[in-house]
């Protein structure tokens, strides 16, 4: 047993992520239980509305593994713990103090945060002393650490909006998806934000009727417009050149964007709605190559209403840091619960984008606590194209009149006994009334009041002299003192925005003081 622990502890370390996994079993799994475990309620309107899909995987290495065969390869389960739908985000003017709304609504976000009620769980399992909890007792009384024979994958059926999407478009010819005219460009928005804003429903309807009748759609071709106004494709075969221009001269910008290692020419980059924060340089603006600047903190875009959500790009780095327990759950546990990996669906796609925004930007942080580090997460993309996204969508209908629209309501899905499913729409339970605001129906499952309230649960079946000594020795209330008291986590976070996320917007104190 020891020799298999030890087997698996090297591969987690080094050993090639295709040993246990391949990206497309990855992605076929999300899909298959997409198609199977999430109810008809909150997907896409067949044939008009297209949705963005997310979702955590645990790989765990077989309890009758045996390591007499060192080239045998590893022989591991494989399981989807959370998931998420969702392409919205609400305005500043709409959040609540009282932390009853979800104010991003984008896949990774809800997916991530079904992940958090997941763990949860497996906490109040191994405070119970269940032997089937992915925890184990830590070193330290009241703490947990992840058990050693499994790990964490995460999908996306899209590149995250933000950095990750600021990609080199290659010249028209090579592109699955016509693309977009250069007056829309000039102003870009992004799914969750103003798609169905009046100025843009006739801009939507005849891009729409161009692409559909102009596109050559193969096999396994890209999302080409999705989540982020990704028109076009970029494999993950040669990686283009790093395209960060808002500095380049002429004759630089030409030599970066003259011809792609594959020999097409690069002749413009991936938009992104998602807005520079204030305090960032910002983006140039300037036609073709040189629109975006790259390695920028931004900010959702909102509809008519600027958000307060962070890029999904700038939280997945975030994560890749801090883990994805957040603060809460920290004082349970000795570790953070980092990502092994992540896996991209078929979409418009650059693994130096992938790398620069998830771990390049924060690669020179230090020092953290114990604990916290950058983690080299390995970044992969699967051939396979979600049903249901819109490049999918614009296929199956290509001769079809009308426009595609982003799916408004988000799906929450976690591996837990008692109600795995929330399905919303604007922050709240898919169907609440303005009059059904403030009551506790009202409440998303995943929001911060509720896992709250989970937290505080898993508090209470703890007699208090197990608890851990953050929580044990000061008296907390409110939700922002219980998160303040993470002491490691708070410190890794400053240490995180001093050095790389200075801008990062922070909600005021005022939203999170309730109890």
């Amino acid at each position: 047993m020891v020799c298999n622990v030890r087997l698996w502890l090297n591969y987690r370390a080094s050993a090639p992520a295709q040993t246990m996994w391949t990206a497309n079993e990855i992605a076929r799994l999300c899909y298959e239980h997409y198609g199977v475990r999430l109810p008809k309620q909150g997907k896409p309107e067949p044939n008009r509305e297209w949705t963005l899909l997310a979702a955590v995987v645990k790989i765990q290495r077989t309890a009758d593994q045996v390591c007499d065969c060192p080239d045998k390869p590893l022989q591991v389960t494989r399981e989807v713990v959370s998931m998420g739908t969702g392409t919205k985000c609400i305005g500043q003017s709409k959040m609540r103090k009282n932390g009853d709304i979800l104010n991003d609504s984008h896949a990774e976000v809800i997916a991530r945060r079904s992940f958090q009620r997941y763990l949860l769980r497996q906490l109040h399992l191994a405070a119970a002393l269940e032997e089937d909890s992915i925890f184990v007792p830590g070193t330290q009384r009241g703490l947990w650490k992840l058990r050693p024979d499994l790990l964490f994958v995460f999908f996306s059926s899209h590149t995250p909006c933000g950095d990750a999407s600021i990609i080199p478009m290659l010249e028209f010819e090579d592109q699955p998806c016509f693309p977009v005219s250069r007056e829309w460009a000039s102003d870009p928005s992004e799914a969750s934000g103003n798609l169905e804003t009046p100025e843009n429903k006739r801009k939507y309807e005849d891009l729409d009727s161009t692409v559909t009748k102009k596109m050559r759609f193969e096999p396994g071709a890209p999302d080409g417009m999705a989540h982020h106004q990704s028109f076009g494709s970029q494999r993950s075969g040669p990686v283009p050149p790093r395209v960060s221009s808002s500095n380049l001269t002429a004759e630089e910008l030409a030599a970066v964007t003259r011809k792609a290692p594959n020999g097409a020419k690069v002749v413009d980059v991936y938009r992104t709605g998602a807005k520079c924060v204030p305090g960032e340089a910002g983006d140039s603006g300037r036609p073709g190559a040189a629109y975006h600047q790259v390695g920028l903190l931004r900010v959702k875009p909102g509809r008519g209403d600027r958000t307060r959500s962070m890029s999904c790009s700038d939280k997945l780095a975030r994560w890749n840091v801090l883990g994805c327990q957040g603060a809460l759950l920290m004082h349970f546990l000795e570790e953070p619960i980092y990502l092994s990996a992540v896996v991209i669906g078929q979409c418009p796609y650059s693994q130096e984008a992938m790398q620069r925004a998830l771990t390049g930007r924060c690669q020179d942080v230090s020092p953290l606590p114990k604990g916290f580090g950058v983690q080299e997460v390995k970044i992969q993309q699967s051939d396979l194209l979600f049903e249901q996204s819109r490049c999918a969508l614009q296929a199956k209908r290509a001769d079809s009149p009308g426009r595609l629209v982003p799916c408004g309501a988000a799906i929450s899905w976690s591996a837990v006994p008692e109600q795995p499913l929330d399905v919303t729409a604007n922050g709240f339970p898919q169907g609440t009334t303005k009059k059904g605001i403030g009551h506790l129906q009202a409440r998303s499952r995943i929001s911060k009041v509720e896992l709250f309230r989970s937290f505080q649960k898993l508090l209470s079946s703890i007699s208090e002299d197990k608890w851990p000594d953050t929580l044990r020795l000061q008296k907390l209330e409110t939700y922002q003192e219980y998160k303040e008291a993470a002491s490691a986590y708070q410190e890794a976070w400053n240490v995180l925005r001093k050095q790389a996320f200075g801008s990062w917007i922070r909600n005021p104190p005022e939203y999170h003081q309730f109890k």
